[in-house]
């Protein structure tokens, strides 16, 4: 799957002018249907479309295990691929008047479309967890996940979300242009393995904490949560309400925890 593209630009540098290529992150169009109806219209980087899908339907509640998803499939009348049908398991119950994100979402904002925040809370139970990782170990996660940012190292344009287990490895590596969608993926990779509940697992994300990733990350069972920027307010609120560990500005031998920090071992 190509990611990115290479189109002519005139390039200044320090008084120079010379003509020259630049690789560009890919951003198009998906269209997400379950039982012939579109939910999602999101605009994200081509690549691990079925793991986007059941990522969504995830963190939207629909589905909760592997068992749900029956087949993931492009539509074979949309020649570009931005069209992805969803079965589910008969028994599955889908309330379309909840799924209103079927409004076009842009690839920075993954709320757009959502009635209100309000109507996110309560849907999953906060996380209950034993585990616990040393400071250490977390301190490496960056390095070892922008290692594997190939897309990112040579168009810098696009957001990372990476899954590490107990011990310290990376088992799943998204990138993707919107940063919801590159969880998104993440989380369904986690699904589609039967992988669910992630609660022995680490989340880090390559930009800044949102309310709606701590949401997504809550859907999969995720109990520490980690960036290399900021989290917003709504998002240490969040955490804190629902028993997740938050961890901001995870970069260069440094740390900020905001919530339930005794999951990290100094």
């Amino acid at each position: 799957m190509t990611l990115a593209i290479t189109p002519q630009v005139l390039r200044y540098q320090a008084g120079s002018i010379s003509s020259d290529v630049d690789e560009l992150a890919i951003e198009e169009p998906l269209e997400i249907r379950v039982r012939g109806r579109a939910i999602s219209i999101t605009m994200r980087t081509p690549g691990d479309d079925p793991e986007l899908a059941a990522g969504f339907l995830l963190s939207e509640g629909v589905v909760r295990s592997r068992s749900d998803l029956l087949k993931i499939e492009p539509c074979d009348r949309n020649p570009d691929g931005n069209l992805i049908n969803v079965l589910l398991a008969p028994e599955v119950a889908v309330d379309f008047a909840k799924l209103t994100r079927h409004v076009f979402a842009s690839s920075s904002c993954g709320l757009c479309g959502k009635a209100t925040i309000d109507a996110l809370r309560g849907t999953f139970a906060p996380i209950d967890s034993p585990l616990a990782v040393d400071a250490s170990m977390l301190l490496k996660f960056p390095g070892t996940m922008r290692a594997a940012q190939k897309t990112f190292a040579r168009t810098g344009g696009l957001h990372a979300a990476a899954l590490f287990d107990a011990g310290g490895a990376m088992i799943a590596l998204r990138e993707d242009v919107g940063r919801h969608n590159a969880v998104d993926k993440v989380l369904g990779f986690g699904l589609m393995h039967d992988m669910i509940p992630l609660s022995s697992h680490v989340l880090l994300v390559s930009g800044r904490l949102s309310f709606e990733i701590m949401q997504k990350a809550l859907a999969g069972r995720v109990p520490i949560v980690a960036a290399v920027s900021a989290p917003s307010s709504l998002a240490v609120e969040f955490a804190e309400e629902n028993g997740q560990t938050l961890v901001g500005f995870l970069r260069d031998q440094r740390m900020n925890v905001y919530s339930h920090a005794h999951r990290i071992q100094f």
